[in-house]
């Protein structure tokens, strides 16, 4: 298996990815989906949580990636940005979705300085909304953002499309198509049920009606 591969199976195995075709799962904005990301239960898993940390360097390195302050996004890229900034010995802030509602009312917590180089760290890009918000509100410190990483990406057309208007790199360990084969190879899903979850993320606001589920 190659790194993609390896970390779609880590995710289904701690069931920090699930799939669900027929029994799809209703998003907050009311679309039906076959698939639920939770990388926050990584956490909970010693050995899966220090192989992520481990293939997160080595995107790092292959990306060359130069930066001077790791700032992980609230609340579920704070850890791996906390274990990354550990090995390697680097500052780390974190990106509030919002600022704060009193005292200093701040956004960042800790300190990114105008001039610096700043890597994003993220746990999931779905439309990348939240991810290029917290992109903007370091440039605003007047940073620069180098990039953006994260554990895994819905591979959804509208994300693709933000990160390159907001010019942002966006490097991910593993995606949907390539979870979705890994669970079709290690028998979670059967083959019908793979084509029918890979249809989901090419219109996820009418895959529910599609396959009668709304």
């Amino acid at each position: 298996m190659n790194r993609e591969e390896e970390t779609a199976k880590i995710l289904l195995e701690a069931k920090a990815v699930t799939l669900s075709p027929k029994e799809p799962y209703t998003y907050a904005s009311g679309i039906k989906s076959p698939i639920y990301c939770d990388n926050r239960l990584l956490m909970s898993f010693p050995d899966k949580r220090k192989q992520i940390v481990k293939f997160f360097l080595e995107l790092i390195e292959e990306n060359n990636f130069e930066f001077d302050v790791l700032a992980g996004t609230a609340t579920a890229g704070i850890s791996w940005a906390a274990w990354l900034a550990a090995k390697l010995e680097k500052p780390m802030a974190y990106i509030r979705g919002k600022s704060k509602g009193h005292g200093k009312q701040n956004q960042i917590e800790g300190k990114i300085k105008q001039g610096q180089k700043v890597l994003v760290v993220e746990d999931l890009i779905s439309t990348g909304g939240s991810s290029v918000s917290a992109i903007e509100s370091v440039r605003e410190t007047g940073a620069q953002v180098v990039g953006c990483i994260a554990i895994f990406t819905y591979e959804l057309e509208k994300a693709k499309r933000r990160f390159e208007e907001t010019d942002c790199t966006i490097v991910t360990l593993s995606n949907f198509s390539t979870l979705v084969k890994v669970a079709s190879d290690i028998d979670y899903i059967t083959e019908e049920d793979k084509e029918v979850v890979l249809e989901w993320n090419q219109a996820p606001a009418d895959w529910g009606k599609k396959h009668g589920f709304e």
